[in-house]
């Protein structure tokens, strides 16, 4: 996806744009968001130390303990936005680190498969590493090849190719999310208006908790509010996360006149020369006072 299209995989790699000035200043990664597999995706992101998946991997499956009170043999529905390849599944539902992930898809024994081969190799991999409890991940992205990737290596239970800003959900969707109890996002929010999320939340039949990392170059206030209307009070967390490195100084420059404009402090931050990333968790007012934030996010 390249960054004047929303709701898709430019967003989850760190390109996050939601306005002219931002698509000037940041660093375009088109090339990668659409492969048919994921290696040009890591060779790309490894040297700029993209890392918010990594972040993400143990909140979220303290957020998914959390949710984790029906029968055991029911699996926690989590909706990935900006799925990708299906790394953000793949952290959570199996004993690898994002780290593991980089030097499997930047290797030599990668680099010499097709296509078809690393899907075998990577479907026996990931099954052999899967927990005992894990999640029915869905995923939803525009990169129609990245979703059938992770689709076919076993990382996504069932995996969508639409753009919800748009048009509207197809039935598929609308029925897939219908036992949805997690909504995840990595990278995108500054892509995903009420547009995106309204179709969702109408469509789960039992309240949701949305847990989404955002730049801290991006407001995240009209999505808060379209949650709202759904009963969803929104948190964010007091840690900031390192995203990736900057590309050069204009990306250095913009970040830190967003964040200055936003009433953030840059420095030891944006400052330091990564953009940062704070993670917005909303759910109903009850769970909110039953199992504080500071709880979930070490």
């Amino acid at each position: 996806m390249s960054e004047d299209q929303p709701t898709g995989s430019a967003a989850s790699v760190g390109v996050e744009v939601a306005d002219a000035p931002a698509a000037q200043a940041m660093a375009r990664f088109d090339a990668i968001y659409d492969q048919p597999d994921p290696r040009a995706y890591f060779r790309a992101l490894g040297p700029l130390a993209y890392r918010t998946p990594g972040h993400a991997q143990h909140i979220f499956r303290r957020l998914k303990q959390a949710l984790s009170t029906g029968p055991a043999t029911t699996p926690l529905t989590v909706l990935d936005l900006c799925c990708s390849y299906g790394i953000n599944a793949a952290l959570l539902n199996h004993d690898v680190t994002l780290e593991d992930l980089y030097d499997r898809y930047t290797s030599r024994e990668a680099a010499a498969m097709s296509t078809s081969q690393l899907i075998d190799w990577d479907r026996e991999f990931f099954a052999a590493r899967r927990r005992r409890d894990p999640a029915r991940v869905i995923g939803l992205d525009t990169a129609a090849r990245a979703v059938a990737y992770g689709r076919a290596v076993g990382l996504l239970a069932d995996g969508f190719a639409e753009n919800l800003e748009s048009a509207p959900p197809g039935p598929a969707l609308r029925r897939a999310v219908r036992d949805a109890r997690l909504i995840t996002v990595t990278g995108g929010s500054s892509f995903l208006s009420h547009r995106t999320f309204r179709p969702l939340l109408s469509a789960a039949r039992g309240p949701v908790w949305v847990a989404a990392f955002v730049l801290r170059t991006t407001s995240y206030t009209s999505v808060g509010d379209c949650l709202a209307a759904f009963g969803l009070a929104t948190e964010r967390a007091a840690p900031t996360y390192p995203q990736r490195r900057f590309t050069d100084e204009g990306e250095r420059r913009y970040a830190i006149d967003a964040v200055v404009a936003a009433g953030l402090d840059p420095e030891g931050k944006e400052c330091d020369g990564h953009f940062h990333t704070a993670l917005h968790l909303s759910r109903p007012t009850s769970d909110v006072v039953m199992t504080p934030l500071d709880t979930l996010v070490p």
